[in-house]
């Protein structure tokens, strides 16, 4: 379905929608294909692109939260390996299983951390992803040709999974779009409307590209704005109480030659009492995360300089090429949404739970969570509104087993494209119509003009961003790079859209503004 087709269908349907979402992220986009699938009326708007905000900024894991496990939580560790289970199982072209190693240096660590990750492992059950083992000396540094020699006695190796968070967000967008849910980006709630008692009973919308807005009347309207949450509620009543305490994680990405292995390092308590990640990721090594609390909720966070500083000193020393800031081919920052708990200040201790509140007017906002669990928030959440609303009883949930687009089981066959699962024949099959789309736009990445002809024609790419942020992950591997393929790809999307110059150097400059935060 076009964007035109789509919006056609958003501004000029006259009934009632069953379910209207505001939120393109992770949850909102889980709990559109839900719903539809379900069999009910459903629409969502994304005031910008699909996972501009958190949703495209995660630690690319699909995990169960070995540091949940040693908070106690072991409900959220057990539903979250669970759904990383189903995940590997409904979305195999962009879901893999990745070994970690944690390097110990003290005589202690493989002993304790190897009995706490045997539990890990049982509460998987069996969605398992591989089996825990520990590791000697010589094995730990086969497997982590990087990391330190110095002191090390060992290591223990487990198993967890690994994805693409924007390209998974595609294709549910798609998945939804297949199930009959009518799904946009681009398109914003402007306001909520109530009737004469106060009951919410739909919102205002409008087209950011045009202007135009239009009312969409709905039995129930769900808030799935993530770190933006509060901020719609205060739309429904603007004396509601915050329900959210945010917090940033930053990232840095390096080449391959600091992590040139098929294993992940594990770094099981640093300073500031998190776990760290290096992981090896579209041939690069990708380090992070932090955890600060943050009084606000920009639409475009940046790393601050002391969060840079600790991934640095962090990753320095566990890994025998220490990086510098001149490593940095890409730094970018995530907003977490984390739900409030009295006065806590240590952002790191909230819980990862999901919340789902309902506001006097009838306003359903979901918040909390992270990606590995979004489909079973989702089912949670169209369950609590079918009751809360009273809505029409139709099929039961079929999420657990249903086969997100571009499901694919042997994707590495396709290379470079392998991402795309299923998509993948019909992107070569551009490149041999027009073989000057064939090569890569840069030498330092993989992508080609067939990529984003592609993401412009088939997965609603609006803008150089859109690009080379999220269809491709060009931006988040190597920003320097991603600027200098920007006019290339203006280009290729003005073609497409029957733009002009002006609008490519509109584009271009826009996209050339973003970049900066993602320079080191």
């Amino acid at each position: 379905m076009t964007r035109a087709e789509i919006l056609d269908r958003l501004f000029h349907t006259r009934e009632p929608w069953d379910i209207v979402i505001i939120g393109g992220g992770a949850t909102g986009i889980g709990i559109a294909v839900d719903a539809a699938t379900r069999g009910y009326k459903v629409a969502l708007v994304e005031q910008h692109d699909f996972g501009k905000g958190t949703s495209s900024r995660s630690t690319k894991l699909v995990h169960g939260g070995v540091r949940y496990l040693a908070q106690g939580n072991l409900s959220l560790v057990r539903e979250a390996l669970h759904e990383r289970g189903l995940l590997r199982q409904n979305a195999p072209h962009l879901v893999h299983d990745l070994p970690f190693v944690i390097p110990c240096y003290h005589w202690w660590e493989r002993t304790y951390y190897g009995i706490g990750l045997k539990l890990y492992q049982w509460l998987a059950g069996k969605l398992g992803f591989g089996p825990t083992r520990w590791l000697s000396r010589t094995e730990t540094l086969r497997r982590l040709p990087g990391v330190q020699p110095k002191g090390l006695r060992g290591g223990v190796v487990y198993s967890d999974g690994q994805f693409d968070d924007a390209r998974l967000l595609i294709n549910l967008a798609s998945t939804a779009l297949a199930a009959g849910a009518t799904v946009v980006n681009y398109v914003r709630a402007v306001k909520l409307l109530h009737d004469d008692a106060g009951e919410l009973h739909g919102i205002v919308i409008q087209d950011q590209e045009t202007g135009a807005e239009a009312e969409l009347i709905a039995r129930a309207v769900i808030n799935a704005t993530g770190p933006f949450c509060d901020e719609v509620r205060h739309l429904d009543d603007p004396s509601a109480p915050p329900l959210l305490a945010r917090s940033q994680g930053a990232h840095i990405v390096l080449d391959r030659s600091f992590l040139p292995a098929e294993n992940a390092l594990m770094v099981p308590k640093t300073s500031d009492g998190r776990v760290m990640f290096a992981i090896p990721w579209h041939g690069h090594t990708l380090i992070g995360t932090t955890d600060v609390p943050l009084a606000g909720a920009p639409l475009e966070p940046v790393p601050l300089e002391q969060e840079i500083d600790f991934i640095l000193e962090t990753a320095g020393q566990y890994l025998a090429k220490k990086p510098t800031r001149a490593d940095i081919l890409a730094q970018f920052a995530g907003i977490r949404p984390l739900v409030k708990a009295g006065n806590a200040k240590n952002t790191s201790k909230l819980s990862r739970d999901h919340t789902i509140h309902f506001d006097p007017s009838g306003l359903v906002t979901i918040t909390g969570g992270k990606w590995t669990t979004y489909r079973n928030m989702a089912e949670d959440c169209v369950n609590r509104v079918i009751q809360h609303h009273r809505l029409p009883e139709k099929e039961s949930c079929v999420t657990k087993d249903l086969q997100i687009h571009g499901y694919e089981i042997d994707s590495a066959r396709f290379g470079s494209l392998s991402i795309y699962g299923a998509d993948a024949p019909a992107i070569q099959a551009l490149g041999q119509e027009h073989p000057d789309w064939q090569a890569p736009l840069h030498p330092e990445l993989p992508y080609t003009a067939a990529e984003i002809v592609w993401a412009t024609r088939h997965e609603n790419a609006r803008t150089i961003e859109d690009v080379l942020a999220r269809r491709t992950r060009a931006l988040f591997l190597n920003a320097r790079a991603a600027v200098e393929m920007a006019p290339c790809v203006a280009e290729l999307m003005a073609a497409e859209f029957g733009k002009d110059a002006t609008w490519q150097a509109e584009q271009v400059r826009a996209f050339t503004e973003t970049a900066r935060g993602f320079l080191p």
